[in-house]
């Protein structure tokens, strides 16, 4: 076979298990003289357990053998930090679909996962290639291979003969395989940000003298949050700043250094990377600007800032950020920019604007609610939110997680962390840029192409709670944070204002709660009588909103000690607006700092309202099982990808959608094109009566009356054909179909292919009215039973399905079944851009379908978040 050209998809930055990084890509000739120093630094048991015997060096002839390969039926890839290669390993053909694999790690970075991650990768390269088991000749001694091959999560068999442990990897994707590298991936990732967030050692590049400066602001401020480390001012010409000794370069420095903030000019920060990485720095905060924000210069900047802080093993936070904070007592990190930083308290909150941050942390401050860590990523060049996820997801100290996001560097790779997470953890989600989609310009993000509609769907099948604005936020936030989620949406109103419990009431209703009727114990009332109304309400119902606000100045301490009290271990969330106050009042806490049971106050009753209908929604979402793609009958994925490898060129392509379909047990209505009255009946007469004659083309099906129902002879037929030539044109396209059942309500469905989000599956219905209002649902494939039942509720016109409105019940069950095989085939084929099923009519006994078209667009390399782990 010959030699493929080389596959630049296959490389990628990749986190390792203690939270470094390194580079995989596939070996090249020019990698003859990184071998041999690699080789060089082996020790002599990890060549013989390669090699099975004493090989202290490698031929010339070996040298050239190892580096060039076809990348079809040889492949290497190596493992990279710097400049130099810590890992190979190789795949052989020696079969058809099967192979020889063999791989070796340098010695001092053995148990960093460097292995495993190179198995996954080589893995991926062999599917692609056609390969579908790998088999290994191991010693026996040679337990840290073998135990890299058997918890890699494929099928493994072993046998042993002369001596030698034949292994055999099935590398068919198992789920066991699958959550193996999930687990890896959110291990390494969380590791890489624990090392950001708590660092032994601090160096701020840039710290100089000047009052007000950026790095002696950041310097100022680790200090007076009393980082518990030693902090290191970098400064090319003074001897101390801020009254600490300072040092010419980092590679001055005496001790180890975990963390550098980097406040230097931009075109002087690749340079101090540098160094950071030969002094072994582990992180960087970089809060410089004149990267990516400044156009096409920066952007490429800040790409190779990020390449070579990569490639030596470093994440990077910004550039053009405001820094990252940690109060956890024995850390006590303010690295940032601003010089007020909240009390602690349990919740993450993730920035990526950098001028917002300080407002953002001022503001949860004044709440007094509290953080457990913070990070604001600016351009977002390498840390992002999912990166945070992983981190907090295990964080003892996080209970709520709080995004705030300008964009999204891998949404679908978002998306099932937040699944998994917003079960354990609330994760609460400002997305700015809602009727644009826009990216901001330096973003290392693609431009979404989804609807935002579709975007707060996908958040909504992820368990996030989306808001409207950072207000709304930290109003979620702080009830979350301190009270129990509700058991379902039945209000408590308790005060002593009948005017602001009715505004509480009509709020309750416009949100979806269910307020019972306002307890008004009036003006004057005191801490007895507020005790004793929510001790009779409680009972009753899953949340109460209780409303101090007395017309003179009252005992406000008395008041909140008896709710506090009469609140406590009730198991249900109690809120107040209490004396027009916001945040975790003191009057409401406890413990000097806010604790789980703390009750937030809010301004308005409207805003507490609707901070509680936001934390109900989220309540009903945990009930819902979390559901698994469903195996299902009748579906021919080889058969499926025959077809479409047959019809697929180099550009976009069409081909027969019922043929596909029907691989994956989906029937499509057929109908014939006609170009006269005689063809029209012959057509019908074959197909059966009653039929359909309509215009064949979709601009031609917009247009009122291009469809003749219910034909039930030739005579009907040729005067219906007469009837449409003449109100389009004597050459219109017309097709002939067999009637479908009646009653029935006429449905859309559709998967595409979405550059950032994968396969996404669309659905709803056809009536006009719900087309021009684009009244669709979206959710990402595969589909559980609970996604497509979510997503046939989901548009507004969904009742006509539900036997509301005088329509009758239909089969949604079968409309369910449907969709979940659209996404089946969406997610088995990234080569489907997109498939629209047009007509789907749903009737009382099923589904009929009765269009369909589908468009093919090649697809190279892995979708988003696909295939073997990878940053990015």
């Amino acid at each position: 076979m010959e030699a493929a050209q080389y596959p630049a998809h296959w490389e990628a930055d990749v986190v390792l298990s203690d939270g470094g990084t390194a580079h995989v890509r596939p070996i090249r000739p020019a990698d003859a003289d990184r071998l041999r120093s690699f080789y060089s630094r082996l020790s002599a048991e990890s060549i013989y357990f390669r090699f099975f015997g004493p090989r202290p060096r490698l031929s010339d002839r070996e040298i050239t053998w190892f580096t060039n390969v076809d990348y079809v039926d040889r492949v290497a890839l190596i493992a990279t930090i710097g400049t130099e290669m810590v890992g190979v390993i190789r795949y052989d053909r020696i079969e058809p679909g099967e192979a020889e694999v063999a791989f070796l790690v340098e010695d001092a970075h053995q148990g960093r996962g460097v292995a495993s991650v190179l198995l996954e990768h080589l893995a991926a390269t062999a599917r692609e290639r056609g390969i579908a088991r790998f088999v290994a000749d191991v010693l026996p001694a040679n337990q840290k291979m073998m135990a890299v091959l058997k918890q890699v999560g494929y099928t493994a068999q072993s046998s042993f003969a002369d001596g030698v442990v034949r292994m055999t990897l099935d590398l068919t994707p198992t789920e066991t395989a699958q959550e193996v590298t999930a687990s890896r991936e959110h291990r390494a990732e969380s590791r890489s940000i624990e090392r950001l967030l708590s660092p032994g050692s601090v160096a701020v590049v840039g710290a100089g003298r000047e009052p007000g400066g950026v790095g002696q602001t950041v310097l100022r401020n680790l200090l007076g949050a009393d980082f518990t480390g030693p902090v290191y001012p970098v400064h090319r010409e003074v001897r101390a700043v801020a009254g600490v000794r300072a040092y010419p370069s980092v590679t001055d420095i005496d001790g180890e250094v975990d963390l550098a903030v980097l406040a230097v000019p931009a075109d002087g920060v690749i340079d101090v990377v540098k160094e950071c990485a030969e002094k072994g720095v582990r992180g960087l905060i970089v809060v410089s600007s004149g990267f990516g924000e400044t156009g096409p210069e920066g952007r490429a900047r800040q790409d190779e800032m990020v390449r070579i802080a990569r490639a030596y093993g470093l994440r990077v936070v910004g550039p053009n950020c405001l820094g990252v904070a940690n109060t956890d007592p024995s850390v006590r990190l303010n690295a940032t920019l601003a010089a007020t930083l909240p009390e602690r308290g349990r919740v993450g909150f993730f920035s990526q604007s950098g001028a917002l941050g300080t407002a953002l942390l001022q503001r949860v401050a004044q709440r007094g609610m509290g953080i457990s860590s913070f990070v604001s990523a600016g351009n977002r060049a390498d840390v992002s939110g999912n990166d945070l996820l992983q981190y907090w997801e295990e964080d003892p100290r996080t209970d709520v997680i709080l995004l705030y996001l300008e964009s999204l560097g891998n949404p679908r790779k978002f998306a099932r962390l937040a699944r998994r997470i917003s079960r354990r953890k609330p994760i609460v989600v400002v997305k700015s840029g809602g009727t644009t989609q826009g990216v901001p310009t330096g973003h290392a993000a693609p431009v979404l192409g989804l609807p935002d509609t579709a975007l707060s769907a996908l958040f909504e099948q992820a368990g996030v709670i989306r808001v409207d604005d950072l207000i709304q936020q930290f109003d979620v936030a702080q009830l979350l944070a301190y009270q129990p989620l509700p058991a379902g949406p039945r209000v408590g109103l308790v005060g002593n204002s009948d005017a602001m419990a009715l505004l509480a009431a009509d709020a309750c209703v416009r949100v979806g709660l269910e307020p019972r009727p306002p307890v008004n114990l009036g003006a004057r009332a005191g801490a007895a009588e507020f005790g004793a109304a929510l001790a009779s309400v409680l009972p009753d119902v899953d949340a109460v909103v209780a409303i101090y606000m007395p017309p003179i100045p009252g005992n406000a301490e008395e008041v909140g000690a008896e709710l506090l009290r009469v609140s406590r271990g009730c198991g249900k969330p109690v809120l107040a607006i209490f004396e027009g106050k916001i945040g975790m009042l003191g009057e409401l806490r406890v413990g000097a700092t806010p604790e789980r049971g703390s009750i937030p106050s809010y301004t308005a009753p409207e805003e507490a309202v609707r901070a509680l209908a936001h934390v109900v929604r989220h309540a009903r979402w945990l009930e819902q099982p979390a559901g698994v793609p469903e195996e299902i009958e009748g579906v021919d994925t080889g058969a499926a990808r025959s077809l479409v490898l047959a019809a697929l060129g180099d550009a976009p392509a069409e081909m027969d959608a019922s043929r596909l379909l029907a691989c994956y047990g989906v029937e499509v209505w057929p109908s014939e094109t006609v170009t006269s009255p005689q063809e029209a009946v012959d057509a019908a007469t074959g197909l059966g009566w009653p039929v359909v004659l309509k215009a064949a083309g979709s601009e031609a099906a917009k247009r009122a009356g291009t469809v003749r129902l219910g034909l039930s002879g030739p005579d009907g037929v040729r005067d219906a054909y007469a009837d449409l030539t003449r109100q389009l044109e004597p050459e219109a396209v017309l097709t002939v179909q067999r009637m479908a059942p009646q009653p029935a309500v006429p449905t859309v469905a559709g998967v595409m292919e979405d550059p950032a989000f994968g396969a996404v599956v669309s659905f709803g219905l056809g009536e006009i009215t719900a087309r021009l209002l684009r009244d669709e649902a979206y959710r990402l494939a595969p589909l559980t039973r609970e996604d497509a039942a979510a997503l046939v509720r989901s548009p507004r016109a969904a009742p006509l399905l539900l036997g509301e409105y005088g329509y009758p019940p239909v089969a949604v069950e079968a409309l369910e079944d449907l969709l979940i095989r659209l996404g089946r085939l969406a997610d088995d084929l990234p080569e489907v851009a997109r498939l629209t099923l047009d007509p789907v009519l749903v009737g009382e006994s099923g589904v009929t379908v009765l269009g369909a078209r589908v468009v093919l667009r090649s697809h190279e390399g892995p979708r988003p978040d696909g295939g073997p782990r990878r940053l990015g």
